[in-house]
């Protein structure tokens, strides 16, 4: 039996389909303006993106749109749905136009780099001990994150300040 040739357009809409099915629920909801028209009663209302967001990509209201879902329908448990949760936010994965943001799938930004020069502080009491260090790896505000002394090379443990230093405890 001869396999018959699968057209490169219907590939696309086989790999569109099972990327749709695998990528998350899509967000059952009209727009807001249609809501108001339309005299039905008011539904919840969630922000879904109106692009695709890659990885990476930091989250800006532009690329989000704000829908009422269709009354009936309930929003699943941990999806953003004010903008203050995602302003600023970076998206760990892809968002799809017309889906749900999952809680999960936002970071804060980070606050140093990997691989940035930042000052370490060490205080106990009155004694306060000052180094450079280099980060092994990203952070945001409140992260505990480890680092290398510059001078001596050893490897430390601490939080990420606001300021983007690093406070260090004793080990």
């Amino acid at each position: 039996m001869m396999a018959m040739p699968i057209s490169c357009s219907a590939f696309r809409r086989a790999a569109l389909a099972l990327a749709l099915v695998a990528c998350g629920m899509p967000a059952f909801a009209q727009d807001s303006a249609n809501q108001i028209a339309s005299n039905q009663p008011a539904g919840e209302v969630v922000l879904i993106p109106n692009r695709v967001i890659y990885p990476g990509e930091t989250i800006e209201l532009t690329a989000l749109k704000q829908v009422t879902l269709i009354p009936g329908k309930h929003k699943p448990d941990a999806v953003a749905t004010r903008s203050e949760e995602l302003q600023g936010k970076i998206a760990k994965r892809t968002l799809l136009p017309g889906r749900y943001i999952p809680s999960v799938a936002v970071r804060e930004a980070w606050l140093v780099e990997q691989g940035a020069a930042v000052q370490v502080f060490f205080v106990a009491g009155g004694l306060t001990i000052t180094a450079t260090a280099v980060t092994l790896q990203p952070g945001s505000a409140g992260d505990f994150i480890k680092v290398r002394n510059s001078d001596s090379g050893k490897i430390l443990s601490g939080t990420v300040m606001a300021d983007g230093t690093i406070q260090v405890g004793a080990s």
